[in-house]
């Protein structure tokens, strides 16, 4: 046996690689801790911001042509109102024509202008129906109602062509006697309203 002076010490000898590779392992842990805090995700790339969604308008509804006709004729004083039909402008006998007469009165030519310029911008069709009273009627030029008010609208409808320019397509003539009166025919007060032409612009 060797002394102990002549041994080989070889487990002294290679403790200091057990350290080395300790301490590069530590390092390594140190390195890889540190490069995942730079990772952060304040670092990291953000997706671009999501553009709003685009609100579809919805389209303006187009302006009704009869309204604005309604406003400006009530506003000269006639008797104006909306039907189902359309825009019903109602003209009492009195105001247009004599007692028993189709003539159109010089007095209500400003009221015909009024309504001929409301008429003119758009295209929508008129009717003219007239409407008598429940008494009876028997002269030289009209053997009853029916004639006389389909008279009344026939001369209305001449003044509006021949004076005001309106394409005479677009305007038609309607008789309804003593039919549909607005009012009772027993008093006169009552048959003095029946006695009318309405003027109806139609509202298609």
């Amino acid at each position: 046996m060797k002394p102990r002076y002549l041994q080989q010490e070889t487990s002294h000898r290679d403790r200091w690689t057990v350290s080395y590779l300790d301490v590069i392992t530590i390092l390594l842990i140190f390195f890889v801790a540190a490069a995942a805090k730079t990772i952060t995700p304040q670092n990291a790339p953000q997706p671009a911001p999501k553009a709003p969604p685009q609100q579809v308008k919805a389209p303006a509804p187009e302006p009704d042509p009869l309204s604005a006709i309604e406003q400006k004729l009530k506003e000269t004083g006639l008797a104006v109102h909306r039907e189902p039909r359309g825009l019903v402008i109602s003209l009492p006998q009195a105001v247009l024509f004599a007692s028993g007469d189709d003539r159109v009165s010089a007095a209500a030519m400003p009221t015909v202008a009024q309504i001929a310029g409301a008429i003119q911008p758009v295209p929508n069709h008129v009717q003219l129906v007239g409407y008598a009273d429940s008494t009876p009627i028997h002269t030289r030029r009209f053997h009853n109602n029916w004639e006389l008010s389909a008279a009344r609208g026939l001369r209305l409808l001449e003044l509006l062509t021949q004076r005001y320019a309106i394409d005479e397509s677009r305007l038609s003539v309607s008789s309804d006697g003593a039919n549909k009166p607005r009012e009772s025919n027993q008093t006169a007060e009552g048959r003095a309203q029946n006695r009318r032409v309405e003027i109806v612009i139609l509202a298609n």
